[in-house]
């Protein structure tokens, strides 16, 4: 049975250290990037095919072979990429990824063939994420909460006689600058920066610009006050 001052400090929260944000960028082993250089030899769609065997798995071997596929099918890989199961990667010769990121399950990111995606070091994406990365860059130690999205194109409209789904595309560029934080269930649309060390709070739909260090949250999201003041 819970004594009230353990009950007390459980409702109250409890702080505990950083794991994933502190974590040393390690070099994988030399065996795993011959590998994957060897694998380059392939043809991109049979490399794909790999990838659909590997993508659902949570044993060690899938969680293996998903971090040397990656580096033969992508622009760059870094060290200790995590990629966890049922991730779904379209057009990932485009992508960039730094050291130490994590991808979370079920997440989706959607590169285009001309596209430009950059991930940093340290980001941390979190399970059923959509990143619409035809033109996204996310720099070091960005934090990415569960379900959130980002939007980086919208259809012109026009002309207003068709229906806008057959209207073109206008893609903008998505900025999330370095340290800043993305809330649970949050969406950036198209053509927004986040600054430094920002917080995007949970369900905020960023329609502008999120100065440094500051702290937004509603829909549309307004800033609430600065860290750094």
């Amino acid at each position: 049975m819970l004594t009230n001052s353990v009950l007390k400090d459980a409702l109250a929260g409890r702080e505990v250290p950083p794991t994933f944000g502190t974590k040393e960028a390690t070099p994988d082993p030399v065996w795993e990037r011959e590998f994957s250089e060897w694998l380059k030899l392939t043809s991109a769609a049979r490399l794909q095919e790999l990838f659909a065997t590997y993508r659902g798995g949570e044993d060690s071997l899938s969680i293996l072979m998903r971090r040397v596929l990656m580096r033969a099918i992508c622009r760059s890989v870094g060290e200790g990429l995590q990629v966890g199961p049922d991730v779904v990667f379209k057009h990932p010769e485009t992508m960039e990824f730094g050291n130490c990121v994590f991808i979370g399950a079920q997440a989706m990111i959607q590169g285009r063939f001309d596209g430009v995606c950059r991930i940093g070091n340290h980001v941390w994406i979190g399970p059923q994420t959509y990143l619409d990365a035809r033109n996204l860059v996310l720099e070091d130690y960005v934090g990415w909460g569960p379900g959130a999205k980002v939007l980086g194109s919208t259809h012109t409209g026009q002309p207003t006689d068709v229906p806008i789904i057959k209207t073109s595309l206008i893609i903008k560029p998505v900025v999330v600058g370095y340290g800043a934080d993305i809330g649970m269930n949050a969406s950036l649309l198209p053509g927004v920066r986040v600054g430094r060390q920002a917080i995007v709070g949970a369900g905020a739909v960023v329609t502008q610009d999120v100065p440094d260090f500051a702290v937004v949250a509603g829909v549309p999201a307004r800033v609430l006050y600065f860290r750094d003041k």
